[in-house]
């Protein structure tokens, strides 16, 4: 079952109170060509001010720590087909052993157990398991990383509208990202921003770095459906939050420094670390359903770098739960009328409280 954290719920509770407007033109459907040019919007108690997230450095303190979600995205999109010939698109969602996958699958008729779908012309094939809720249990022919490797795609976010393209190979990874954890069918966006010059630059200026991992999930992209969001059912996603970045969080604490989470992965990775331990952060991994909104409880983190989300999306009711939603919709209200970019390749928000 979904946590739902809060056990004072004042309003907002209703979904249209995360609805905002945004024209189609501001949905950024290409990146810049340099990660750390887009636009930033600061957030902080004393308003708003417009800057580029190359001046994030200039809005770090000595001994902040930013904490990054190190996962890498899997080419965890196949097109195949049916033993009749029908079209299938298969997303892997995760790798089980090294032939077997849960996918989330679309063809005009759902295959049933037994069956058996071919990929890459014929060359591979895999045979449907089981239903595991809305998830089929697939079992390849061949080893599940290297048929995404030779015949994936680059699970682009729907809303892009757009083909996948050579540059999305590399433009959809953080630079920092750990090859050997490659198991996200979507990037931690936030991450996208930073290269190696900024990351030079944020050193300079006295932060820390630490690392959580979180592969996040198809259900990143889950609408929510219920008038009242408390009733929403979030979907899960692994994490690992290791000893040595417990321990830095806990010497910046000591030190006078803060906790800056860049992006919402690494927010869902460390307050899930802390709810799993009674309020404490600890070294934790597993699967979470943690689902953050207003008037929630924040264990860990002090600061928030994140991408613009989308309208009525649980990401925008997790930052609306930290910088107060009033201050984030007028925020959004401001992004939109000075024609910031919105989405995966568009532009951040630092948010302070």
């Amino acid at each position: 079952m979904p946590l739902h954290l809060n056990t004072t719920c004042p309003k907002p509770m209703q979904l249209t109170d995360f609805s905002y407007q945004l024209p189609n033109e501001l949905i950024a459907r290409y990146p810049l060509a340099q990660r750390s040019a887009s636009r930033l919007l600061h957030v902080s108690l004393q308003g708003l001010a417009h800057k580029t997230v190359r001046d994030l450095a200039q809005l770090i303190r000595p001994n902040d720590l930013l904490v990054f979600n190190d996962t890498r995205v899997l080419a965890a999109r196949l097109f195949g087909n049916k033993a009749t010939g029908g079209n299938i698109e298969v997303l892997v969602e995760r790798i089980v052993d090294e032939h077997t996958a849960l996918v989330h699958l679309r063809a005009s008729n759902s295959p049933k157990a037994g069956a058996t779908l071919f990929f890459a012309q014929g060359t591979i094939n895999a045979l449907m398991l089981e239903r595991v809720g809305d998830l089929f249990k697939l079992q390849f022919s061949e080893p599940v990383r290297g048929v995404l490797a030779q015949h994936g795609q680059m699970p682009l976010p729907p809303y892009l509208g757009r083909e996948v393209e050579n540059t999305d190979s590399e433009r959809y990874q953080t630079v920092y990202s750990d090859p050997n954890k490659q198991n996200s069918v979507a990037a931690p966006t936030a991450g996208l921003h930073f290269d190696e010059d900024l990351l030079a630059s944020l050193k300079e200026a006295g932060a820390n770095f630490a690392y959580v991992t979180l592969h996040v999930g198809a259900g990143t992209f889950q609408p929510v459906r219920t008038a009242d969001i408390r009733d929403h059912q979030m979907h899960s996603e692994w994490l690992d939050v290791p000893q040595a970045t417990v321990d830095a969080i806990n010497n910046t604490k000591a030190n006078g420094g803060r906790v800056i989470a860049i992006g919402t992965t690494s927010v869902r990775a460390l307050e899930s670390a802390a709810l799993y331990n009674k309020g404490q952060i600890k070294a934790w991994s597993g699967d979470t359903q943690i689902f953050i909104y207003p008037s929630y409880e924040w264990k860990v983190i002090d600061a928030l770098f994140t991408n613009f989300h989308l309208p009525e999306s649980t990401l925008l009711m997790l930052v609306c739960a930290f910088a107060g939603q009033e201050r984030v919709m007028a925020a959004y209200a401001e992004a939109v009328a000075q024609k910031y970019r919105f989405f995966s390749y568009g532009d951040a928000m630092f948010l302070e409280r």
